[in-house]
């Protein structure tokens, strides 16, 4: 997800959006756990995209 996408996000669906990334983290590092899973970047691609989330919600937060 581009950051131009995710700016244009109200705080709701950021934590919206935030919830499933960390649910997709959380499926993803399981698979990856049981048997080795197709692409591994994908659990770098999901971290990144929480990370990215997490930091529009602080920035949001801070100026209101």
């Amino acid at each position: 997800m581009k950051n131009s996408e995710i700016k244009d996000l109200s705080v709701a669906e950021l934590q919206e959006k935030l919830g499933s990334e960390k649910e997709s983290l959380r499926k993803l590092k399981f698979a990856h756990q049981v048997s080795a899973i197709e692409n591994p970047m994908k659990i770098k691609e999901t971290r990144r995209a929480i990370a990215k989330i997490n930091t529009l919600l602080h920035s949001k937060s801070n100026t209101k």
